[in-house]
């Protein structure tokens, strides 16, 4: 039998509680808070101090009476046995009013009471009217409409009638789901929950009316929308504070109001953070189960707030509150204290988390042993798109770094709704078999992201988009070049796209979106009426944006070089050239922002102080990057962008290039490590490592001999393919050396898409891990781990190899 079943098992008998008037008698206890309140108000001085002690004494309280976790039995007790109970309830909702409006009375209109005293009374009925929404929320679930109404006139004396609509239609069907604002995710705190809380509680309760009435053919401002009478009942309230105090004192309501909504969306908070309702295999949410909120069995507390510890029970039921059922730990996760002193702990998000974050995993491992990851359920991907969840526990389980895209900008998934990206996914069993499936995907995505989306496609699409200034274009490049990233990422966590595939795609999406860019801000310049210059403009990348290679937050290696007259025109020009991409690096998953952010990027240099410094032997200028080098952009004369990459060819042909590469690869032993694989050296900077190889495959290129005419990606397979079939090397060197090429370009670009900037092998998750080892065309991580090892020692003596054979100068 479910512990959360309304008849109780014969054992539990002796647990039962009856309904009799010893039992009722209790629960008159918050009634005994409004004698105090008007005496407080009318009297002042020493009987303010009464009842705040009241309500400090309750946790001492507490640790008196001890626990009950005795429950009455629903299936026996009849509605007339609970007369004594629902009395309780009905005078508290009676009485509060009355005495809310004979203290702001007294202090208000009688002005007898000191400024202290005034304060002392408000702070009173600020706690006093925490319990206006647990006796509100209590009559707004019956049956009987006088109760329900009673309960909206109570909610709107603090301001909130719109509660009973948020409540029942909203936070009861979707708790424990991202569709229900009030239930909180793991890790997010009290602080951080609250405004959208209070904005989601108005907005969500309009929507819901608006439908309701729409689905009945009726306009939003009809006559039955509940609104109406919120309204009615909040002239009502704000009425007669304005009537006893005027504007400061209905400023002063406000406040007061605004105190009362403060602590109870606190207890909304305690009662459900970090609880979820898991999806079923059909897409919908299981059903609400006692699990689903935070229970306590504090005696005095239940007693005080009308048993509101029993929380789990109420949403499995629309008992009253006396016959709510009180559920142990084998069905409900308990608090380690009271709703009282949790909602003192919620205040403070460190000790919060310290304390329930661990009882919260031991609920989920206790209810919910087949789900090892949870992070698809706490993101807030989920929260903002639960529709999608599916998709995003397919990224979260394979690619960190893409569910931090998606959890940072949740609009992303929308972009697997488009036709560009829903055209290229068959559906299954459309093929005989998976593999076919998969191989039909394979050739569709390559098909498109390698021929029909050109360069030329991609500066169109974006032409197409309609801009007023270089601002917007800014905007709507970044925009949809994370879009399209996206999508390349996902295609490619899927196996759709090879790295090679995605590194061609992203490095145009780049390209696009930089000329986009540049080319908006052109046209600013040009329709200021600044007059043209006699030269031009060359924008040169360099590095992986440059060479075909790029992978999400690629660094832009950028230099502005101009030639003519005035240099002042050339230089604003390119001043604001690089602000425009120092905007556009921001937030985009592309370009990465930290070399605008460190200011060293986008050099701004005359051609001749540009071609100087090429020509020096010891300006530093890295052979790698220069062989990766070209123009993208120009404005001006043409022949400004011609010349600067005439300079490039140029100096990547002299000596000292190679002299330079030689003796790089001429270092001996193991380099420094950098974080990445543990146990494993960087891919990068390792003997025979990324580094070595992009050298090694570049000077071999530039030899006597070598296949000069390689294309400016310096595809370093087919440059040691090449020297070994001329004999510059031998054939087992070049088979290691672009078989370490490969690899390395595969590792590379999983990495950068699927590894987030934390990763580590050891405690990343299982499917991260297989992701990669599939991008990298091996069954399992720890084969990959020892193909590194294997491959970055052949390529080591494949260098060792070559280098004692040649002489730079040829």
């Amino acid at each position: 039998m479910d512990a959360h079943s309304s008849s109780l098992p014969v054992a539990m008998e002796r647990r039962i509680v009856e309904a009799s008037v010893a039992n009722a008698l209790p629960h008159f206890a918050p009634l005994a808070i409004f004698p105090l309140v008007a005496c407080a108000a009318v009297y002042g001085g020493w009987w303010i101090a009464v009842p705040l002690v009241f309500y400090a004494l309750a946790d001492r309280f507490d640790r008196i009476f001890g626990l009950e976790e005795r429950n009455m039995d629903p299936a026996t007790t009849r509605e007339s046995q609970l007369f004594l109970y629902k009395l309780s309830l009905w005078l508290w909702a009676v009485l509060w009013p009355a005495t809310f409006v004979f203290a702001l009375w007294q202090v208000l209109v009688s002005d007898h009471l000191a400024l202290w005293e005034i304060w002392s009374v408000a702070v009173i009925l600020t706690m006093v009217g925490q319990t206006v929404f647990i006796v509100g929320h209590e009559l707004v679930h019956r049956r009987v409409l006088w109760e329900r109404r009673l309960g909206e006139f109570l909610l709107a004396s603090v301001s909130y009638p719109h509660y009973a609509t948020e409540h029942v239609y909203i936070h009861h069907p979707w708790v424990c789901t991202p569709l229900d604002p009030g239930s909180s995710p793991k890790g997010l705190s009290f602080w951080r929950y609250l405004p959208a809380e209070i904005a989601n509680n108005l907005l969500g309760a309009w929507r819901f009316e608006r439908r309701r009435l729409t689905r009945r053919q009726l306009p939003a401002w009809h006559h039955t929308n509940a609104f109406w009478r919120y309204g009615v009942q909040l002239i009502f309230w704000y009425g007669i504070i304005l009537w006893m105090g005027g504007p400061w004192a209905a400023l002063a309501y406000v406040v007061l109001c605004g105190n009362v909504l403060f602590s109870m969306k606190i207890s909304n908070y305690v009662q459900h953070y970090g609880l979820r309702r898991i999806r079923t295999p059909a897409g919908r949410f299981e059903p609400v189960k006692p699990r689903h909120a935070w229970s306590a069995a504090y005696k005095f507390t239940n007693w005080l707030y009308y048993n509101m510890q029993r929380h789990a029970d109420h949403h499995t039921s629309n008992r009253r509150y006396p016959l709510l059922q009180h559920h142990g730990e084998a069905a409900s996760p308990q608090l380690p204290g009271s709703y009282i002193q949790m909602n003192g702990l919620a205040l403070f998000p460190k000790r919060w988390f310290k304390t329930i974050d661990p009882l919260l995993d031991l609920q989920r491992a206790q209810f919910y042993p087949e789900i090892d990851d949870w992070s698809p359920y706490d993101s807030r991907a989920f929260a903002a798109r639960p529709d999608a969840f599916d998709v995003i526990a397919e990224i979260h389980a394979a690619a960190p770094r893409i569910a931090g895209w998606i959890n940072r900008t949740p609009a992303l998934l929308d972009m697997l709704r488009e036709r560009e990206f829903t055209d290229l996914e068959l559906p299954e069993g459309l093929m005989p078999d998976p593999q076919s499936e998969a191989i039909a995907r394979c050739g569709l995505a390559r098909l498109y992201w390698t021929h029909e989306l050109s360069l030329a496609e991609m500066k169109a699409q974006l032409a197409d988009i309609h801009v007023q200034d270089a601002g917007e274009a800014v905007d709507a490049a970044r925009e949809w070049s994370n879009g399209k990233v996206f999508q390349i990422a996902v295609h490619t966590m899927r196996g759709s796209l090879s790295t090679d595939e995605a590194a061609t795609a992203l490095s145009r999406v780049a390209e696009a979106s930089i000329v986009s860019a540049l080319s908006a801000v052109e046209e600013d310049f040009a329709d200021r009426g600044v007059p043209r210059g006699s030269g031009g403009v060359a924008v040169v990348v360099q590095g992986p944006l440059a060479s075909g290679e790029a992978m999400p937050d690629e660094t832009l290696d950028i230099r502005f070089v101009y030639e003519g007259t005035p240099a002042r025109h050339y230089r604003k020009l390119c001043g604001r050239l690089r602000k425009a991409l120092r905007a556009l690096t921001r937030n985009n998953l592309l370009l990465s922002h930290q070399s605008f952010a460190r200011g060293g990027a986008g050099e701004i240099q005359p051609l001749d102080a540009f071609a100087e410094q090429l020509r020096n032997p010891d300006s530093g200028l890295d052979p790698v990057a220069l062989s990766r080098a070209r123009c993208v952009w120009g404005s001006g004369d043409e022949n400004v962008a011609e010349r600067v990459s005439g300079e490039l060819r140029e100096a990547l042909g002299k000596r000292s290039a190679r002299e330079m590469l030689l003796a790089e690869l001429r270092e001996p032993g193991e380099r420094a490590v950098e974080p990445g694989l543990p146990g494993l050296q960087s891919i990068t900077t390792r003997r025979g490592g990324l580094r070595d190889i992009e050298r090694a495959a570049l000077f071999l290129r530039l030899a006597p001999g070598g296949d000069a005419a390689a294309p400016r990606a310096g595809d370093a397979e087919r440059a040691f393919r090449t020297a070994g079939d001329r004999g510059l090397i031998t054939e087992d060197a070049a088979e290691r050396l672009a078989a370490a090429a490969a690899l390395w370009r595969k590792l590379r670009g999983a990495l950068r898409l699927v590894a987030d900037d934390g990763f580590e092998a050891e405690s990343a998750a299982i499917g991260a891990r297989a992701t990669i080892a599939g991008i990298c065309g091996v069954d399992d991580f720890d084969a990959l781990a020892a193909l590194i090892e294997e491959t970055a020692s052949g390529a080591a003596a494949g260098i060792e190899t070559l280098a004692p054979n040649f002489d730079p100068g040829g």
